[in-house]
């Protein structure tokens, strides 16, 4: 069973995006909680994934190939 290099990539971005959104509601959850150490913690991990799927290249073919 084969896959290519685009399916992988979308799969990655696809999770790194679910981490991402589970990062922020835990993080939004635990501070209304109160639980400053853990909702810190889940903000600094969102923070990561967000910059993490910024510095990704674009899935769009150049216009040159």
């Amino acid at each position: 069973m084969a896959v290519n290099q685009e399916t992988l990539e979308k799969l990655g971005r696809f999770l790194l995006r679910g981490l991402r959104i589970g990062a922020s509601t835990v993080a939004v959850v635990e501070l209304l909680r109160n639980d400053w150490t853990g909702g810190l913690s889940a903000g600094v991990a969102w923070l990561v994934f967000l910059q993490v799927e910024r510095r990704l290249p674009s899935l769009s073919p150049d216009p040159e190939d």
